[in-house]
Protein backbone atom coordinates (compact mmCIF):
# COMPACT_ATOMS: atom_id res chain seq x y z
CA UNK A 1 0.00 0.00 0.00
CA UNK A 2 0.97 3.58 -0.96
CA UNK A 3 0.72 6.31 1.40
CA UNK A 4 1.50 10.07 0.31
CA UNK A 5 1.54 13.02 2.57
CA UNK A 6 1.72 16.35 1.73
CA UNK A 7 5.26 18.38 2.62
CA UNK A 8 4.80 22.15 1.76
CA UNK A 9 7.82 23.95 2.25
CA UNK A 10 5.78 27.11 4.11
CA UNK A 11 3.79 24.33 6.03
CA UNK A 12 5.11 21.51 7.11
CA UNK A 13 3.32 19.36 9.12
CA UNK A 14 4.12 17.93 13.18
CA UNK A 15 5.82 14.50 12.64
CA UNK A 16 3.06 12.99 14.94
CA UNK A 17 0.03 14.46 13.28
CA UNK A 18 1.41 12.51 10.01
CA UNK A 19 1.48 9.44 11.57
CA UNK A 20 -2.49 9.99 12.74
CA UNK A 21 -3.65 11.29 9.31
CA UNK A 22 -1.76 8.16 7.74
CA UNK A 23 -3.12 5.33 10.19
CA UNK A 24 -6.48 6.94 9.74
CA UNK A 25 -6.39 7.05 6.17
CA UNK A 26 -5.46 3.29 5.98
CA UNK A 27 -8.49 2.42 8.16
CA UNK A 28 -10.84 4.73 6.00
CA UNK A 29 -9.62 2.56 3.13
CA UNK A 30 -10.00 -0.42 4.38
CA UNK A 31 -13.51 0.23 5.43
CA UNK A 32 -14.60 1.89 2.90
CA UNK A 33 -17.84 -0.08 0.74
CA UNK A 34 -15.55 -0.31 -2.56
CA UNK A 35 -13.17 -2.86 -0.39
CA UNK A 36 -15.64 -4.77 0.77
CA UNK A 37 -16.30 -8.19 -0.79
CA UNK A 38 -17.99 -7.15 -4.19
CA UNK A 39 -16.67 -3.95 -4.24
CA UNK A 40 -14.52 -2.67 -6.92
CA UNK A 41 -11.18 -2.14 -5.09
CA UNK A 42 -11.78 -6.00 -3.35
CA UNK A 43 -9.52 -7.60 -5.38
CA UNK A 44 -6.83 -5.57 -4.65
CA UNK A 45 -7.27 -4.79 -0.96
CA UNK A 46 -7.82 -8.77 -0.15
CA UNK A 47 -4.73 -10.15 -2.51
CA UNK A 48 -2.07 -7.29 -0.55
CA UNK A 49 -3.75 -8.17 3.07
CA UNK A 50 -3.48 -11.92 2.10
CA UNK A 51 0.47 -12.11 2.27
CA UNK A 52 3.52 -9.67 3.75
CA UNK A 53 1.76 -6.52 4.50
CA UNK A 54 4.24 -3.51 2.83
CA UNK A 55 3.14 0.37 3.20
CA UNK A 56 5.25 2.77 1.63
CA UNK A 57 5.11 6.73 2.44
CA UNK A 58 5.83 9.38 -0.38
CA UNK A 59 5.69 12.75 -0.12
CA UNK A 60 5.25 15.69 -2.39
CA UNK A 61 4.43 19.01 -2.58
CA UNK A 62 2.22 21.56 -4.97
CA UNK A 63 1.42 20.49 -8.50
CA UNK A 64 2.93 17.16 -7.45
CA UNK A 65 0.57 16.38 -4.85
CA UNK A 66 -2.60 17.81 -6.73
CA UNK A 67 -1.94 14.63 -9.17
CA UNK A 68 -2.43 11.73 -7.26
CA UNK A 69 -5.88 13.38 -5.93
CA UNK A 70 -6.90 11.14 -9.25
CA UNK A 71 -5.98 7.73 -7.81
CA UNK A 72 -8.38 5.50 -6.01
CA UNK A 73 -7.85 5.84 -2.60
CA UNK A 74 -8.58 7.44 0.90
CA UNK A 75 -7.59 10.82 2.63
CA UNK A 76 -7.61 12.29 5.53
CA UNK A 77 -6.49 15.83 6.74
CA UNK A 78 -5.74 16.24 10.19
CA UNK A 79 -4.07 18.87 12.32
CA UNK A 80 -2.07 20.25 9.26
CA UNK A 81 -1.30 16.86 7.86
CA UNK A 82 -2.94 15.67 4.93
CA UNK A 83 -2.24 11.98 3.77
CA UNK A 84 -3.72 9.67 0.67
CA UNK A 85 -3.83 6.08 0.75
CA UNK A 86 -3.87 4.23 -2.38
CA UNK A 87 -5.29 0.97 -3.31
CA UNK A 88 -2.73 -1.66 -3.06
CA UNK A 89 -0.98 -2.70 -5.88
CA UNK A 90 2.55 -4.69 -7.46
CA UNK A 91 5.38 -2.58 -6.23
CA UNK A 92 6.59 -2.73 -9.49
CA UNK A 93 3.24 -1.09 -11.09
CA UNK A 94 3.22 2.05 -8.90
CA UNK A 95 1.32 4.88 -10.93
CA UNK A 96 3.27 7.59 -13.02
CA UNK A 97 2.18 10.28 -10.50
CA UNK A 98 3.23 8.22 -7.30
CA UNK A 99 6.41 7.34 -8.20
CA UNK A 100 7.55 10.59 -8.95
CA UNK A 101 6.68 11.33 -5.19
CA UNK A 102 10.08 10.82 -3.07
CA UNK A 103 10.44 8.13 -0.41
CA UNK A 104 13.25 8.33 1.45
CA UNK A 105 14.52 11.36 3.86
CA UNK A 106 11.32 11.70 5.14
CA UNK A 107 11.57 13.42 8.57
CA UNK A 108 9.35 16.33 9.91
CA UNK A 109 11.59 18.67 11.75
CA UNK A 110 8.54 19.70 14.46
CA UNK A 111 7.47 16.17 16.76
CA UNK A 112 4.08 17.83 17.89
CA UNK A 113 2.17 16.32 20.19
CA UNK A 114 -0.63 13.94 20.41
CA UNK A 115 -4.34 14.37 19.86
CA UNK A 116 -6.15 14.46 22.77
CA UNK A 117 -8.23 10.81 23.22
CA UNK A 118 -11.77 10.62 21.63
CA UNK A 119 -14.44 7.79 22.91
CA UNK A 120 -13.99 4.95 20.89
CA UNK A 121 -10.78 6.21 19.02
CA UNK A 122 -7.17 3.85 19.57
CA UNK A 123 -4.10 4.86 20.51
CA UNK A 124 -0.80 3.90 19.18
CA UNK A 125 2.74 4.29 20.78
CA UNK A 126 5.85 3.99 18.43
CA UNK A 127 9.27 2.32 20.02
CA UNK A 128 11.20 4.87 21.92
CA UNK A 129 14.02 1.72 21.28
CA UNK A 130 14.75 2.13 17.12
CA UNK A 131 15.22 5.49 16.12
CA UNK A 132 12.82 5.83 12.76
CA UNK A 133 11.75 8.71 10.26
CA UNK A 134 8.52 9.96 9.82
CA UNK A 135 7.85 7.98 6.26
CA UNK A 136 8.70 5.08 8.47
CA UNK A 137 7.03 5.77 12.07
CA UNK A 138 3.54 6.74 9.72
CA UNK A 139 3.97 3.28 8.04
CA UNK A 140 4.49 1.90 11.36
CA UNK A 141 0.99 3.86 12.89
CA UNK A 142 -0.71 2.80 9.80
CA UNK A 143 -0.34 -0.83 10.19
CA UNK A 144 -0.47 -0.65 14.00
CA UNK A 145 -3.98 0.67 12.87
CA UNK A 146 -5.07 -1.91 10.70
CA UNK A 147 -4.21 -5.14 13.24
CA UNK A 148 -6.37 -3.03 15.70
CA UNK A 149 -9.30 -2.93 12.90
CA UNK A 150 -8.47 -6.40 12.63
CA UNK A 151 -8.59 -7.86 16.33
CA UNK A 152 -11.58 -5.35 17.56
CA UNK A 153 -15.18 -6.70 17.98
CA UNK A 154 -17.96 -5.42 15.62
CA UNK A 155 -19.24 -3.16 18.44
CA UNK A 156 -15.63 -2.14 18.89
CA UNK A 157 -15.44 -1.17 15.36
CA UNK A 158 -18.77 0.58 15.10
CA UNK A 159 -17.57 2.66 18.61
CA UNK A 160 -14.03 3.50 16.03
CA UNK A 161 -15.91 4.46 13.19
CA UNK A 162 -18.28 6.83 15.73
CA UNK A 163 -15.36 8.46 16.47
CA UNK A 164 -14.09 9.41 13.00
CA UNK A 165 -11.47 6.85 13.14
CA UNK A 166 -9.36 8.80 15.79
CA UNK A 167 -6.00 7.50 16.03
CA UNK A 168 -3.96 8.97 18.80
CA UNK A 169 -0.25 8.54 18.16
CA UNK A 170 2.45 8.77 21.40
CA UNK A 171 6.02 8.71 21.70
CA UNK A 172 6.04 6.73 25.15
CA UNK A 173 9.87 6.51 27.27
CA UNK A 174 11.15 2.89 27.56
CA UNK A 175 9.60 2.36 30.88
CA UNK A 176 6.61 3.20 29.63
CA UNK A 177 7.17 1.42 26.32
CA UNK A 178 8.06 -1.69 28.97
CA UNK A 179 4.72 -1.32 30.03
CA UNK A 180 2.71 -0.76 27.04
CA UNK A 181 4.29 -4.30 25.60
CA UNK A 182 2.37 -6.13 28.24
CA UNK A 183 -0.58 -4.59 28.11
CA UNK A 184 -1.04 -4.06 24.70
CA UNK A 185 -3.95 -5.65 22.52
CA UNK A 186 -1.73 -4.78 19.05
CA UNK A 187 1.87 -5.24 18.34
CA UNK A 188 3.69 -4.47 15.15
CA UNK A 189 6.71 -6.60 14.30
CA UNK A 190 8.54 -5.23 10.74
CA UNK A 191 9.32 -7.28 8.15
CA UNK A 192 12.60 -5.16 7.81
CA UNK A 193 12.68 -3.83 4.58
CA UNK A 194 13.39 0.01 5.45
CA UNK A 195 15.62 1.26 8.57
CA UNK A 196 14.84 -1.31 11.14
CA UNK A 197 16.06 -4.96 11.46
CA UNK A 198 13.89 -7.53 10.64
CA UNK A 199 11.12 -8.81 13.86
CA UNK A 200 11.66 -5.18 15.61
CA UNK A 201 8.91 -4.42 17.73
CA UNK A 202 7.59 -0.87 16.24
CA UNK A 203 4.42 -0.34 17.35
CA UNK A 204 1.75 -1.02 20.21
CA UNK A 205 -1.52 -0.13 19.71
CA UNK A 206 -4.71 -0.13 22.33
CA UNK A 207 -7.96 0.85 22.72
Amino acid sequence: MQLAMRDERASRPAHLAVCEAAASAVVRLLTDPRSAPGGEWYPFVHHWASGPIRKVVRRGRGVTFTRIQELAGAEVEHAGAQVRAFVPGPVDQVPAALAKMQVGGTDMPERGEPSAPVEGGITVALTPLTPMTTGKSAAQSGHAAQLALGEMTGDEQLLWEKSGWAVRVVTPDAAEWAQAVRTARVAVRDGGFTEVAPGTRTALAWW
